[in-house]
């Protein structure tokens, strides 16, 4: 029994140091493992009373450790402590564990009295050390005496397990310590933190890279664990009914990475003329660890009696979210596909007596319906169980691990019994290496006074049901009950109505309306949002009217994030602020040619109720309440900043946004049929330079391509983002490559070319952008010096693609010679000769001619 709980204490300590919490806050009562305080659970000790002689008393064994030692100023110190003997599993110390530490100019503080978990006697908590010197730490256990009893616990009745104890026990008090420990000035490092992704990455996530948590949620949003059958007050619960979907990242980018037919669409022309196809793809209900479960409808072989037909078959497949590749597909679930991920508790085996102990979670992709849960692997797509709880038909999810809320239907004889709130999730026994005999468990069971949950805020725990008011002269509602009831108690806590009146006052749909952060909103047919406070029913506020006229007009769905109410409407997406009600931004897309819509200003109409807000950024699309034909041109899907209203990108088609996960969207495109997948794709680059020696002093051409590498347009060119979606709707869409006036110019991205000599030297050749049509770059370089170097190309990549680079050898050998210039032969020079001939000649006449005239 105590190596057994060495063990456990060993495991338990192992996971607690773990912790990197950066915010370093003494730990004043602990948590179970369903995530409720132990402070005032059943099972706690009391100190010894009075005059009180035990039963039995054990001496005790107090230990503490802490690290580390050295430490830095205002850095967080770990301290666990724990007791041996053991106790039971339905036993925990309360109030019982007292540390002190002595600082070095002579005070003391204290922490606890502490709390201890259930069954394994032990605590922690992370305390930040504020003065330089040499501390002291002691660890005193003030003693614990158990009444004779029952005892049970969270805990017990998760393992069956009931303590009935006759005997009084006390455990003596023991002490550990003081210890020292030393505070310097300079902090001690920690291990390095990994930087939040910003180039492409794919799954699996390397463990090394714990920072990465925030980006890796899955889709739909599930709730956070932490929840449990004891159901605490502080149950944190995150639920896609906002249309938010929390720790993923959202596409920054207008980029397609892959896409698939999934149903007709398109003009259909020919005898319909100008009539168009609604093509509507379908969604993956669950995106998991960068895997996509979708049932989709195929043609396969069927057999019907005794014959094998091709008939539609529906099919449950699971792709990879990066490039659509298909890992498996199965028949035969139809209706029964999973709509939830669900994190289920993972234990390991017990020694009777003891506690189990967590060894982490397990993923469990749940479909709940049809009086059934069925669990499935989604490794395989296996079943795991699939239970009944009957008499109940379905439920509403609400937090993790596995917990529902449905409306019990006990017929019109109960009375005002008749509706039951059963708050409930499926149990089993613990084994090894999980949980066994899977059962219905029923949490809690109150009288309800409706008969449907309603608008719930998990947060306040509260959720509001309405009814209509109908003058007796109208036979339409005019005004509306609004009323709040406590979704533990079923308590109805307030009841008011709008003024009946103002016939305006009434409910515009019962699909307008939203609970969150403690408030309720609803939308009037006066066009404003009305706000009312969810424990009182007060109305806190009434908005301002969007716009006029056509904000008088709403659309069947909205959604909350970042202190938002997000709205569309016919003519934008309105933000209106939950503290005030006053309209916060809004953002409008005014048609390119005014006769191509009906509404004022040339604005598109968003009368698309399904949007998706994820990672800082909404997604929603152009469509209409009943799309006119022929179709409206221009209508996009549009990118929007959640918090500022600015437009980020949008592309051509009336698609509606689907899954979010690991920075892509997935939506469907009604105007052709295709599902599509945008993000960050992956990008190649190439680089060539002469393979023969140059010479010194020559210039060389580098040139080289960057090219996209994803499935949906391998081998094109990577574009800037100032033109991604004329790239993108040239490729998919059928638009002109300059766009429909013919007035655009695609460019490329930019290069950094690089050399690096035989020492190691590198030159900065310059950075070059590549043709935004043809994808090459070139680049004329004259080498300094002979060498051999090697030539890099680098694209940083960007929201688009991710980063490539690619590298290319150069040989610079010497100067050629100089040739010595060529020798000019030497023409002799006979200019004196011929002038003394000549003045010879001119004599010799002279003398003859005076010869001549003397003789006569």
């Amino acid at each position: 029994m105590q190596i057994s709980r060495k063990t456990t204490t060993v495991i338990a300590l192992t996971l607690l140091m773990a912790s990197a919490t950066l915010m370093a806050m003494p730990v004043q009562s602990q948590e179970t493992e369903h995530g409720g305080s132990t402070k005032d659970m059943p099972g706690g000790s009391i100190p010894l009373p009075a005059g009180v002689t035990p039963n039995v008393s054990y001496d005790t064994l107090a230990y503490i450790s802490f690290r580390p030692n050295p430490i830095g100023l205002g850095q967080p110190l770990l301290v666990n402590v724990w007791l041996q003997p053991p106790i039971h599993v339905a036993r925990y110390f309360k109030d019982a564990f007292l540390v002190t530490f002595t600082k070095p100019d002579g005070t003391t503080e204290k922490i606890g009295p502490l709390t201890s978990y259930y069954g394994d006697g032990t605590s922690w908590f992370e305390y930040a050390v504020n003065q330089v010197g040499t501390w002291k730490v002691k660890f005193d256990f003030l003693g614990a005496y158990y009444p004779p009893g029952n005892y049970t616990s969270g805990a017990a009745f998760t393992l069956g397990q009931t303590l009935n104890a006759p005997l009084g026990v006390y455990y003596k008090p023991s002490a550990d310590g003081p210890y020292e420990f030393v505070v310097q000035s300079d902090v001690v490092r920690a291990w390095p933190g990994s930087p939040l992704p910003t180039d492409y990455w794919s799954r699996p996530v390397s463990l090394e890279n714990r920072e990465w948590w925030p980006i890796l949620g899955g889709y739909p949003s599930t709730g956070i664990v932490g929840g449990g059958p004891i159901w605490p007050a502080d149950t944190n619960t995150y639920m896609s009914n906002y249309n938010y979907i929390p720790y993923v990242q959202g596409s920054k980018s207008a980029h397609i990475v892959w896409k698939r037919l999934d149903a007709l669409g398109g003009l259909i022309g020919g005898t319909l003329g100008q009539i168009a196809y609604d093509g509507r793809a379908g969604n993956p209900s669950i995106i998991y660890a960068g895997r996509c479960y979708q049932t989709i409808t195929k043609t396969a072989k069927t057999l019907v009696n005794g014959s094998y037909y091709d008939l539609p078959t529906s099919v449950w497949q699971c792709y990879d979210l990066r490039t659509g590749q298909v890992y498996w597909e199965q028949t035969g679930i139809g209706s029964q596909a999973p709509t939830i991920i669900s994190y289920v508790e993972r234990t390991v085996s017990i020694v009777p007596g003891e506690e189990a102990r967590k060894s982490g979670l397990t993923v469990e992709l749940l479909f709940v319906g049809s009086s059934r849960v069925v669990a499935y692997d989604p490794w395989s797509g296996a079943v795991n169980y699939n239970v009944s709880i009957a008499p109940l038909t379905t439920g509403t999810y609400y937090s993790n691990p596995s917990l529902f809320l449905s409306i019990q239907d006990l017929g019109a004889a109960a009375g005002a019994n008749r509706y039951r709130l059963i708050n409930w999730t499926v149990t089993g026994d613990v084994t090894f290496p999980t949980l066994i005999n899977r059962r219905l468990g029923i949490l809690s069971n109150v009288s309800w006074p409706f008969s449907s949950l309603g608008v719930v805020d998990y947060e306040s725990g509260v959720a509001v049901n309405t009814a209509g008011i109908t003058p007796s002269s109208t036979g339409v509602a005019y005004g509306q009950r609004i009323m709040g009831v406590n979704i533990k108690t079923g308590q109805l806590l307030w009841n008011v109505s709008t003024d009946v009146t103002k016939g305006y006052e009434g409910f515009f749909s019962g699909s307008t309306q939203i609970a969150d952060h403690g408030k309720y909103a609803v939308r009037l047919n006066d066009g404003h949002w009305h706000c009312y406070d969810l424990y009182s029913g007060k109305e806190l506020w009434v908005s301002e009217l969007s716009s006029h006229p056509w904000g008088i007009w709403g659309v069947y769905g909205e959604s909350s994030a970042y202190g938002l109410l997000i709205y569309p409407q016919y003519d934008g997406v309105v933000a209106y602020n939950w503290t005030n009600g006053k309209v916060a931004w809004r953002y409008q897309y005014i048609a390119p040619y005014p006769y191509e819509t009906v509404y004022k200003d040339a604005l598109y109409p968003f009368y698309d109720s399904v949007i998706r807000i994820a990672d800082g950024k909404i997604y929603t699309s152009n469509t209409e309440h009943t799309a006119s034909q022929p179709a409206t041109r221009g209508w996009k899907l549009h990118c929007i900043n959640a918090t500022t209203g600015e437009g980020i990108w949008n592309i051509t088609g009336s698609m509606a946004a689907g899954a979010v996960a690991d920075g892509y969207l997935q939506a469907n495109n009604r105007n052709d049929g295709f599902m599509y997948i945008f993000g960050k794709g992956k990008s190649a680059t190439t680089i060539t330079a002469p393979q023969t020696a140059i010479a010194k002093g020559t210039a060389v051409l580098i040139q080289g391509t960057v090219l996209d590498q994803s499935p949906a347009q391998s081998g094109t060119p990577c574009v800037s983002k100032e033109s991604m979606a004329t790239q993108m709707e040239y490729v998919h869409v059928q638009k002109p490559i300059d766009g429909i006036e013919h007035n655009l110019t695609i460019t490329g991205v930019p290069i950094t070319l690089t050399a690096i000599d035989s020492n190691g030297t590198v030159t900065d050749i310059g950075k070059v952008t590549t043709n935004g049509y043809y994808g090459t770059f070139s680049r004329e370089w004259t080498p300094p010096k002979e060498d051999r170097y090697t030539i890099i190309a680098q694209f940083a990549g960007d929201d688009s693609y991710g980063s490539s680079s690619a590298g290319t050898g150069l040989l610079v050998g010497p100067a050629p010679e100089a040739t010595p210039p060529p020798e000019v032969p030497v023409i002799p020079d006979y200019t004196l000769p011929i002038v003394g001939a000549a003045i010879a000649v001119i004599i010799a006449v002279a003398i003859a001619t005076v010869l001549i005239l003397r003789k006569k």
